[in-house]
């Protein structure tokens, strides 16, 4: 406490003091802190990763593995329903547990479907490899008419690997980044469905499962990683990635 020169009588620091008669108004001297807003979550780029793998494994990998392995033990009908009723079975599971289900994950059942029931219908095998070989081409289709739409089909596909929203949706980079992938996706696919149609039309059966087994996955292995790599980029430079996630996004309200 310091004693006013005027009345010798101390006061505390921050009361007032009473100058000719009046009492000033006080005023406080620490200033207002804002509250801090929390940001909007983002993974890092590790979660990110194994998001993809498991969406990719559970709607990809695992029923084409199920099927060759019951094509070589038992027959192609066994492996058909085998691999449909993984599909069915992750679907069913997902829901019961209430989680989101892939899109993609759902886009393969659709398909493989379709392939079983006109093969049942027409008792014939040879459809059955046939019509992947029409639908990985109009899927490729389908991805390269999307690009004319304002949502490329990557950028739909996108809300199952990384968590979307429409203010990320719009940012330029990705715009351009998900143009680009589903350009690559949709060559990609054409690219496929010819060379398992010459494979299928020059090639005993056994040759054609043990070939398209091998060789389709591995070209996907790469595209994924050239999709995956596309995309780490863009995203640290839009700082969706790592510690400087949060900072890079708009605060929540």
């Amino acid at each position: 406490m310091a004693p006013s020169r005027r009345t010798g009588v101390t006061h505390p620091p921050d009361e007032p003091v009473a100058v000719g008669g009046q009492v000033p108004v006080q005023v406080s001297s620490t200033r207002a802190t804002p509250t801090p807003v929390a940001g909007v979550h983002r993974p890092q780029l590790g979660a990110v990763i194994r998001r993809v793998a498991v969406s990719l494994l559970v709607a990809c990998v695992a029923p084409a593995v199920l099927f060759y392995l019951c094509f070589r033990v038992t027959d192609v009908w066994t492996a058909m329903f085998v691999a449909l009723g993984w599909s069915y079975g992750a679907i069913a599971w997902r829901a019961v547990t209430r989680r989101r289900t892939s899109g993609l994950l759902i886009l393969m059942a659709a398909v493989m479907t379709g392939r079983t029931l006109i093969s049942v219908a027409t008792d014939s095998t040879y459809l059955y490899f046939l019509q992947p070989i029409i639908s990985d081409g109009l899927i490729a289709l389908l991805f390269l008419l999307s690009m004319v739409t304002a949502r490329p089909m990557v950028s739909r596909l996108a809300g199952d690997f990384y968590p979307m929203d429409h203010e990320l949706a719009l940012r330029p980079r990705l715009r351009r980044l998900f143009g680009g992938l589903t350009l690559m996706w949709g060559a990609l696919g054409l690219g496929k469905a010819a060379f398992t149609l010459w494979l299928l039309r020059s090639q005993s059966l056994d040759t054609f499962v043990l070939v398209k087994s091998i060789s389709l996955p591995t070209l996907n292995t790469l595209a994924v990683a050239a999709t995956i790599g596309a995309a780490v980029i863009v995203a640290r430079q839009e700082g969706l990635l790592g510690p400087n996630a949060l900072r890079s996004m708009p605060a929540a309200a």
